[in-house]
């Protein structure tokens, strides 16, 4: 049994986003300080923001739409790891951008999403705060990282070498009427 068009959508719509965004912050974080860098530190909100309410769409269809099954041939500590590793990236998914908003928010810098959403602040202006704020979001975002490799890497696993089909689930179909 295969997802649903719009979870397929979803998942690979944040797997872009993600991807981008993880990409864009490891390049900005050793910018010089400049307007440009200010720039492109607004963008990577944006896309931070942007995270957060996919996820959030995600997260309640995800409730409302029970996904597959997973294979009946599958060990239950393989079950207990998919399950695990799924709802850990479902947790980080909202992590790592409430953490990137209060860190912008504790360096005295405001969160203003597509440059008009003003958003309230989380936490006062302070500097010890900015900085282990600063640290928890780079470790939630490799952690992130981490795992979304391993989800990348046990479904080549299972597409591959068990050869159960688990990664065409969630490939989009170019036939059409299937969902």
């Amino acid at each position: 049994m295969r997802y649903n068009t719009f979870s397929i959508f979803l998942h690979w719509l944040l797997a872009l986003v993600i991807f981008g965004t993880f990409c864009f912050g490891a390049y900005m974080v050793d910018l010089p300080f400049s307007p440009a860098r200010l720039k492109q530190y607004n963008w990577h909100k944006w896309a931070g923001m942007t995270i957060f309410t996919i996820s959030a769409i995600r997260l309640f269809w995800r409730i409302m739409h029970k996904p597959p099954e997973l294979p009946a041939h599958m060990p239950a500590w393989q079950r207990f790891a998919s399950h695990f590793n799924h709802w850990a990236l479902y947790a980080l998914f909202f992590i790592v951008p409430l953490l990137g908003w209060a860190y912008s928010n504790a360096t005295g810098f405001p969160v203003v999403v597509y440059g008009w959403i003003a958003l309230p602040d989380l936490v006062s202006s302070n500097e010890s705060l900015a900085e282990s704020l600063k640290l928890l979001h780079r470790y939630a975002a490799y952690s992130l990282a981490a795992l979304v490799l391993i989800h990348i890497a046990a479904a080549f696993k299972h597409q591959w070498l068990d050869g159960d089909g688990l990664l065409s689930r969630m490939i989009p179909s170019l036939r059409s009427g299937r969902s």
